[in-house]
């Protein structure tokens, strides 16, 4: 591909193509209002566009099923062996940009997929949040993976199997939910069993990305296009809640016991330093989905509606019933109302005997 792209790049413009495509892209809304754009495109730009696309997807790949492993391999066996060489180091830095880079094109190819038929700019901004949302969730979760198989390697296991099956087969049970037709759109030359081999490579991948941060591309199987195209506020405030409380105790667990490896550190400190960078992680992500997004615009329901939202329901589950509370008040105004009825029927009993006693001192 790369050989292809040099050739085409530098032959582009000398000779003159035979016919080009026409696409069709809307501008964002200002206003109300959105502008429907023309745009002519060649062979040579339309085979470039193809094999660009090609490349963000497989430094996905790399990212995820590559340098990922990697990583964690390595600070591993820096934290085991109690130093850091200037390769490693190297290496392990490659590769956490490596990482950092393929999460930032998820992000933006879940973006373009989304929005297709809009012409999307994405403003440096975005890219920035995006770099330090991912940098700081990443860096995370590694380093408390790395952590808590240090001190229990046995039980790490359990751990990765269970986050890897567990979104492995989460479009899958979707798919069986929905009672879907088996997909065979996907490439008129494949078989029935090299399309389930295709999509199984497809959740495999999705299963590889969710183990470290949030996969942007939600897949759905039941899908022409095998992705989810809708914004779903509810399922990313779950993950990121159920990730915060793994990691919280993936930590709790490496400090009860932990080693004397870990006789220099300070283990408090770096709990809470782990803890407040995903928290970062999770601002991050606030701040681009909330005024970086290219898209915002389009959003049926901004991030801030969303938090609320789910802060309502919050205070609404933890609030007692309102029939408890009147309840109870009516048990304690009834004691009150008895006290007030008893010293009414005194003074009432008390001015008929005096009244009694003036009408016969009178007689």
């Amino acid at each position: 591909r790369c050989v292809e792209v040099f050739y085409i790049y530098f032959r582009a413009g000398r000779v003159e193509e035979p016919y080009v495509s026409i696409t069709k892209k809307r501008q964002m809304p200002k206003d109300g209002y959105s502008e429907e754009i023309e745009k002519e495109v060649g062979q040579a730009e339309g085979k470039l566009c193809t094999h660009r696309s090609a490349f963000s997807r497989a430094s996905v790949i790399q990212a995820f099923l590559g340098s990922a492993p990697q990583l964690t391999l390595q600070l591993y066996i820096c934290v085991l062996q109690q130093e850091i060489t200037a390769a490693r180091s190297i290496f392990m830095v490659l590769s956490l940009l490596s990482i950092v880079y393929g999460a930032l094109r998820c992000n933006i190819l879940a973006i373009k997929i989304k929005y297709d038929d809009y012409d999307i700019s994405v403003k440096p901004a975005a890219y920035l949040c995006i770099f330090m949302w991912r940098s700081f969730e990443i860096a995370t979760r590694v380093t408390v993976l790395v952590l808590f198989s240090s001190v229990l390697q046995i039980w790490i296991l359990p751990v990765v199997l269970v986050n890897f099956f567990g979104f492995f087969f989460y479009p899958w049970i979707l798919f069986w939910q929905s009672k879907s037709p088996f997909p065979e759109n996907i490439e008129k030359a494949l078989s029935r069993v090299g399309t389930t081999i295709v999509l199984c490579l497809l959740t495999f991948l999705y299963a590889g990305i969710n183990m470290f941060c949030w996969s942007a591309v939600q897949v759905k199987l039941n899908d022409p296009d095998l992705i989810n195209k809708s914004q779903n506020w509810y399922r990313l405030t779950v993950y990121y809640m159920l990730r915060f409380i793994e990691n919280a105790f993936l930590l709790l667990m490496w400090y009860i016991y932990k080693t004397d490896v870990y006789l220099y550190v300070c283990a408090p400190l770096l709990v809470l330093q782990l803890l407040i960078s995903y928290c970062m992680a999770v601002l991050f992500m606030l701040v681009f989905y909330q005024f970086c997004h290219p898209c915002k615009k389009l959003f049926s329901s901004s991030i801030s509606e969303g938090l609320l939202s789910c802060f309502k329901f919050l205070c609404f589950i933890c609030k007692p019933p309102t029939s408890t509370i009147l309840t109870d008040k009516a048990e304690v105004k009834c004691p009150g109302n008895t006290d007030e009825a008893r010293s009414s029927s005194k003074t009432i009993d008390s001015q008929k005997a005096i009244s009694h006693q003036s009408v016969s001192s009178n007689a």
